[in-house]
């Protein structure tokens, strides 16, 4: 044993960004547990937290830049030779095809690598390429478009903390952590809450570790969450039980609003939805009747089609409820290592839900939560003017994330150069021309700005204490290893290039508190991920030097007094967005009695998250797998006897337009006739490796029965990813799992 050090570090797996203590031996790190002093969460962290140094120390990890023969293998180069070449075959990619061939994914395993990915954006406004994406617009885009209709409420939504009713669609922050509030330390604060009296509702088909919390679980049917919303604000406006000085106030569309939800009476929702009336009613008036009342959607809602009218109508119950901070009470998220800002009690109102950018495919188009990243596979594919050949990948792992798995590989294997950020290599990396390798969490400084900022994307989520932490790097690389900063590639590309990159700092989502700071970097020398990060954070409420005197994190005691509504302001909230109350009328017209009586798809196929896994974070490492190294295909006990299957054997999963094998779970959560399994994950075909030559099952991926052109959204794109039809059968007799050693 070397010498060993104890440091502050901030885990960076998800967005919940929990403190944490790194113990290294020599550098090398050894153990990751909570962080007892870091205030807000108490010493939580959750299985993947612990498995960060078996990721740092994975013998697969990528020590040196990899390069692509033509062969399909790959072959370790310097650094430096990487980066020249993919300048040198980006620029000839840029003068045949122009700027617009060049484009960038943000995937969720950047959270490391923080000043990679605005570095790409500084690149793609350099050459004038519009073509940023991220994982947001196949996750929850909803959440921007809803609150873009709606509009915002400045001053921010009641904190969980001291809510006496909380509603919670499609979350479950007991495993999903950062999914919504409460956000830090998830399953100690629902247990403090439902002890103090707060009454929590869930929405969610399953039986979930967070509605064991819960005053009233309405277990509907997958897909019926405008349903149930609908429902509770029919009785919420018919029983007068909404506040309506507040809405006169400070909302317009109360009466659209009221039109478009009187076809779902409790009766209607009861047998479209299976949520009991009686149910239904109580819950309603539960929210209405609460005096610190509030509302989320998160991930669950997303997934299925209607996904921006689940939001709408969440942001629609908060409004009706009264449920947003009022003047001179505290703000409940007024920012640490973001910049200072002025909450008031007032609305601001709708902005407009598209941009200026035309995909070339399905009508689609640029929204406020960004370009629709299920475009991408037919954009890469399609030939003309504005074809994608360039791409770049930030902590993506497309052929794992993205619908349609198959369309998804063969567009990453017709690019002409393709770039991935990974840490292994992955399914998608194995198809890349060049796999970089960059250090790790605990080997680079980390701030926690990201996750204060996620407000910006969805009230209610983000810190609901105003939090704030730096920390130093905790472990040191790998030794002889040749890593190089994602940040570090892209800038030494663009001076390959003879470009000027200007960083930007943006401070908002839908809305922004203060304006975007554009500084022009200098191109003589290369900036260290330190110092970008100083750049980051320039503007903080906090000094970044006061925050860095508390490497165990800084909690802001003095509160910030929430201002009046400024004179002459006419800004109002939206109640009756056009085009979700004609959602509303399409989805009272469906046939949904004829929809179920489909004989030949019985099943609903629904996503869930896994505890020890982050989509495809951490699949396949002993530490996380527990003797699980497969996709599960979960089923109701009940259904699984009338398949005649039983847990362990191989299942045929089959949907209109694809198939898949999956080892078959029981499990009681479940409602009859609704399946699940985990997104994010699973290799193509039984038997395939991971890509990292650990695993020989994995198990499929759901992706492979979703298209990503048919039975889409029209406004974001975001294809049916959830409550999906499907038949069961029993699988091929070959695709056994091993037994894990």
């Amino acid at each position: 044993m070397g010498e060993i050090k104890v440091k502050p570090g901030i885990c960076r797996i998800c967005t919940a960004h929990c403190p944490v203590v790194v113990t290294t031996d020599d550098g090398r790190p050894i153990q990751v547990k909570g962080d007892p002093n870091g205030t807000p969460y108490e010493g939580y962290i959750c299985p993947k937290g612990r498995a960060m140094p078996e990721m740092h120390t994975d013998p697969g990890r990528v020590l040196f830049p990899q390069r692509r023969r033509a062969d399909g293998t790959f072959e370790r180069i310097p650094s430096l030779q990487a980066v020249e070449e993919i300048a040198d075959r980006l620029k000839a990619i840029i003068d045949e095809h122009g700027p617009e061939s060049v484009a960038i994914y943000l995937g969720g395993g950047s959270l490391a690598q923080i000043v990679g990915v605005p570095m790409g954006v500084a690149l793609l406004a350099a050459i004038k390429s519009p073509n940023f994406f991220s994982a947001s617009t196949i996750d929850k885009p909803a959440e921007r478009i809803a609150l873009a209709m709606h509009g915002n409420w400045i001053a921010g939504l009641r904190s969980f903390n001291d809510a006496d009713a909380w509603l919670m669609v499609g979350a479950n922050p007991v495993i999903a952590k950062s999914s919504g509030a409460p956000h830090n330390n998830p399953g100690m604060r629902l247990k403090q809450a439902v002890n103090r009296g707060m009454q929590l509702i869930v929405i969610d088909p399953r039986r979930t570790e967070t509605t064991r919390r819960a005053r009233f679980h309405l277990q509907a049917r997958p897909g019926e969450d405008p349903t149930v919303l609908a429902g509770m604000i029919r009785i919420i406006i018919a029983e007068g039980l909404y506040d309506r000085e507040f809405v006169a106030a400070n909302a317009v569309g109360i009466d659209e609003l009221r039109a478009a939800v009187e076809p779902f009476t409790p009766e209607y929702v009861a047998e479209r939805a299976g949520v009991p009336a009686d149910q239904l009613q109580a819950a309603a008036r539960a929210s209405a009747g609460a005096t610190r009342p509030g509302a989320i959607a998160s991930t669950g809602p997303s997934f299925s089609l209607r996904s921006n009218a689940s939001f709408y109508l969440v942001l629609c119950l908060n409004t009706l409820c009264g449920a947003w901070v009022r003047e001179g009470e505290a703000a409940p998220q007024p920012n640490v290592l973001l910049p200072a800002f002025t909450p008031r009690a007032q609305p601001q109102g709708p902005i407009p839900v598209f941009g200026k950018r035309e995909m070339r495919v399905r009508g689609l188009r640029q929204t406020t939560t960004g370009l629709p990243s299920a475009a991408l596979p037919d954009e890469m594919l399609m030939p003309g003017p504005g074809q994608i050949k360039a791409f770049f990948c930030f902590g993506g792992n497309p052929v794992s994330s993205w619908p349609d798995q198959r369309k998804a590989e063969t567009a990453l294997q017709s690019l002409d150069l393709y770039v991935q950020f990974d840490h292994t290599m992955t399914g998608s990396a194995k198809h890349a021309h060049y796999v970089i390798g960059s250090r790790m969490s605990l080997e680079v400084p980390a701030a926690t700005h990201l996750a204060e900022g996620l407000k910006y994307l969805n009230p209610g989520r983000g810190f609901e204490v105003p939090w704030g932490q730096y920390v130093e790097a905790a472990a040191e690389p790998p030794a002889d290893s040749d890593l190089i900063d994602e940040h570090e590639v892209i800038f030494r590309v663009a001076q390959r290039l003879g470009l000027q990159l200007k960083w930007a700092n943006v401070y908002g989502s839908c809305y922004t508190e203060t304006p975007t700071r554009l500084i022009p970097l200098d191109m003589d020398r290369l900036p260290t991920l330190e110092e970008l990060l100083d750049l980051s954070l320039c503007d903080a409420r906090v000094p970044l030097e006061e925050v860095k005197k508390h490497p165990h994190g800084l909690v802001v005691e003095e509160p910030v007094i929430v201002e009046p509504r400024e004179a002459g302001c006419t800004d109002m909230l939206q109640l009756g967005d056009p085009l979700i109350m004609a959602e509303l009328a399409e989805v009272a017209a469906e046939d949904f009695r004829a929809e179920r009586a489909d004989p030949t798809y019985p099943f609903r196929l629904v996503s869930r998250r896994a505890n020890n896994y982050m989509n495809s974070i951490l699949v396949g490492m002993p530490v996380a797998a527990r003797n699980k190294h497969h996709n599960p295909l979960f089923v109701h006990p009940e259904d699984l006897a009338g398949l005649g299957l039983r847990d362990g054997e191989v299942a045929r999963v089959a949907s209109r337009t694809g198939e898949l094998q999956a080892v078959v779970e029981a499990d009681d959560t479940l409602m009859r006739g609704v399946v699940a399994m985990t997104h994010g994950f699973g290799t193509s075909e039984p038997g395939v490796e991971d890509g990292t030559g650990r695993n020989p099952w994995l198990g499929a991926n759901v992706n492979l029965l979703i298209p990503n052109d048919s039975d889409f959204d029209p406004i974001t794109g975001i294809p049916r990813m959830s409550n999906i039809p499907v038949a069961i059968g029993r699988g091929r007799a070959e695709a056994e799992v091993p037994v894990p050693a």
